[in-house]
């Protein structure tokens, strides 16, 4: 198995800000998709959360352990045969003036082309959360950066 992993700080945010952005509507729409709806609660166990990019299609994610303010694990229920059974993993801790967002996205098969391609999207929508939590303003899709075919 292979993952994905990244690290980013947030300057001048507690971890439950990072938190709330991670586990609400509101705040994933606000970096990584504008479309973005959940079934059940997006900040508790058993939740599925519903990301869409079009014209290429989404994932369902269910929300497997939420620990407030500190960490946060989905499983990838439906979308690409690639991420199904993958896990997304969150962990959050305090620095000084900082949040450090541990970021996991375990489980891949191999390291193909759409593995590479998901590694880099994530980097770019981490930075989106980043933005949206320093400043008020993400990138989410469709406004994010356009890297390859595949959006």
């Amino acid at each position: 198995m292979v993952d994905i992993l990244h690290r980013v700080g947030v300057h001048a945010a507690a971890p439950a800000a990072v938190y709330d952005a991670l586990t609400t509507v509101d705040g994933l729409a606000g970096w990584w998709t504008e479309d973005t709806a959940a079934r059940g609660d997006a900040a508790s166990a058993g939740g599925v959360v519903e990301f869409r990019f079009p014209p290429v299609g989404g994932f369902d994610m269910e929300v497997v352990e939420a620990t407030p303010p500190e960490r946060l694990r989905w499983r990838v229920v439906d979308g690409p045969p690639e991420w199904v059974g993958t896990t997304v993993d969150w962990d959050l801790h305090q620095d000084g003036d900082w949040t450090i967002v541990r970021f996991a996205h375990r489980g891949w098969a191999e390291p193909g082309d759409f593995m590479h391609h998901c590694s880099t999207k994530w980097g770019s929508f981490l930075m989106s959360l980043k933005s949206l939590v320093e400043n008020g303003a993400g990138a989410p899709a469709p406004r994010d950066v356009q890297i390859s075919d595949w959006h």
